[in-house]
């Protein structure tokens, strides 16, 4: 059996959240693949509360939430830091992790929204771009030198929206409009020590988009 099994869905950025820090630390773990509409008894024992993943289980204790998840890991096992070692960077570290985590999931539901939906909420996105493009401003990654802690939790707009503007159609982010956010995102993307833990891209996932999208129209015209 094995000592660490990570729960999780293979389309989920918090997952690969996880992934990202245990292969970074080198720590060896089981992957189970959950189905979102048929969680395992193991998933809704070990996260009774919110039923999701990513589930950390360590020793057959299980650890909920990707951030909390993140942190344990650093504390937990040997290897590379995740989190800054300077007190001060720590605490700006978690800033904007938590902003990230507040303001990112926007995002995704913008692609899947329709007309005047959609548009409020690229509105909304580009206002938190902008936020993202000013404190990027000169910086290789948002804390520090190194992939880190909040790269890992900007990993839906620093991989994901990429593959939703490409699967849509529908462009929020470029170098034109948001130059530091586009500098990062490609330095993100191609960076040595991030480009190996990438989760990998997955061919059907524009059609994947589509029925979404499309499933997104049906249920909006049957509320008017």
């Amino acid at each position: 059996m094995a000592q660490v099994k990570l729960l999780g869905f293979w389309y989920s950025p918090f997952t690969h959240r996880v992934e990202w820090a245990l292969k970074i630390k080198g720590v060896e773990y089981e992957y189970i693949e959950e189905d979102r509409n048929n969680k395992s008894s193991l998933l809704l024992e070990s996260n009774p509360i919110h039923k999701k993943v990513p589930v950390l289980i360590h020793n057959g204790k299980p650890i909920c939430e990707s951030m909390v998840i993140l942190e344990y890991i650093d504390e937990t096992f040997e290897g590379p830091s995740i989190l800054p070692k300077d007190p001060y960077d720590r605490a700006l570290a978690r800033f904007w992790a938590k902003f990230l985590d507040e303001k990112v999931p926007a995002v995704v539901s913008t692609f899947l929204r329709v007309g005047e939906e959609r548009e409020k909420g690229k509105e909304d996105v580009c206002e938190m771009l902008k936020v993202v493009d000013n404190e990027l401003k000169d910086k290789k990654f948002f804390v520090g030198d190194k992939f880190g802690f909040v790269d890992m939790a900007a990993n839906l707009i620093g991989l994901w929206l990429g593959i939703f503007q490409e699967a849509s159609g529908v462009v929020l982010a470029t170098s034109e409009n948001f130059p530091n956010f586009c500098a990062w995102r490609d330095e993100y993307i191609n960076c040595s020590q991030v480009k190996e833990y990438l989760p990998p891209r997955r061919e059907d996932l524009p059609a994947f988009y589509q029925a979404r999208v499309q499933l997104a129209a049906v249920s909006a015209s049957t509320k008017k």
